[in-house]
């Protein structure tokens, strides 16, 4: 019997990252790609065909059932359209059929970081709780017994997108101050290099955090997308009263230098209640693709 493959792809505005997965959710191959977000959403759409079909490639005699896309931005799951993602260059995209049109399989599409929160709650079995990514952009999924809740319009969860000051910095969204523009891993490595000058050397995320302790900027830079991330997360503790807050994405990465002040900056901003606990994604970086996969798997009702 031919074994059935699905392709996972976890869109992001700074790499595509792809697996070949299997029906129990085994990862088999993985691909990664930078995203050509600077050159347009065609060439997005583009990388994206490529990444597809070169895991597709890699079945080698097994056989590519299903294809699942996740992305960040406001998706029309139903349809298949990204009406809107910032970081992408997408308005109006039709990327479920674009791609099936493209590698002549089924697509299915969702949001990055409602998928991801499924995964996570199937992984960990989380069944009430907020899931965070802290990526290139910042999104949230609110998890309801086990179940992702996307809102009246299907937007629900741009936390990135809430205001963390007021007339603050441009967004790519259009609007100012915006959370993802001083939280988010891009953000942090940006406000590094505007305030350290010309002749310092660009720096990641990850890297900034290794200089924490050392260099004042870093320091600065990152307190000040501590301080912003824990005001968003103590309103939205005071809104939807989660469980517990669960930390994914890139930035989670940085573990203790995150966590920590983020705890003690929560409980600032809710003196006359307990914060929710926080957490680590048990998942980790995987936790996109996985969603993407369950997407695809469950569209063939294989998984659980």
């Amino acid at each position: 019997m031919t074994r059935e493959l699905a392709v996972a792809i976890d869109i992001g505005g700074t790499s595509l990252k792809g697996a070949l997965v299997d029906a129990r959710q085994t990862v088999l191959s993985r691909r990664a790609m930078p995203t050509p977000a600077s050159a347009g959403g065609r060439a997005v759409l583009g990388a994206v065909v490529s990444l597809v079909s070169e895991l597709v490639g890699l079945a080698a005699e097994a056989k590519v059932v299903s294809i699942g896309l996740v992305t960040p931005g406001r998706v029309d799951a139903a349809s298949g359209v990204v009406e809107y993602a910032a970081n992408l260059g997408w308005r109006d995209m039709p990327l479920a059929a674009a791609v099936t049109g493209r590698c002549g399989l089924p697509v299915v599409v969702d949001h990055d970081v409602r998928a991801a929160a499924r995964a996570e709650a199937a992984a960990a079995g989380l069944r009430d709780g907020l899931f965070v990514a802290l990526g290139t952009g910042i999104g949230a999924a609110m998890i309801f017994e086990g179940v992702t809740r996307a809102g009246a319009t299907g937007q629900a969860g741009e936390l990135g997108h809430t205001v963390a000051l007021p007339g603050g910095d441009p967004c790519a969204c259009g609007q100012r101050g915006c959370l993802e523009v001083y939280a988010s891993a891009a953000a942090v490595s940006k406000r590094y290099a505007a305030a350290s000058g010309p002749g310092v050397p660009a720096a990641t995320a990850e890297q900034i955090v290794g200089l924490l302790g050392r260099d004042p900027v870093a320091d600065r830079v990152w307190a000040e997308a501590i301080s912003a991330l824990a005001t968003a997360l103590a309103t939205t503790t005071l809104l939807c009263d989660p469980e517990v807050i669960v930390l994914g994405g890139g930035l989670a990465g940085a573990g203790a230098a995150l966590l920590e002040p983020l705890k003690a900056g929560m409980a600032a901003r809710l003196r006359w209640r307990r914060p929710p606990p926080l957490r680590l994604a048990s998942l980790g970086a995987d936790a996109g693709v996985l969603g993407a996969s369950r997407l695809a798997w469950d569209s063939r009702g294989a998984t659980g």
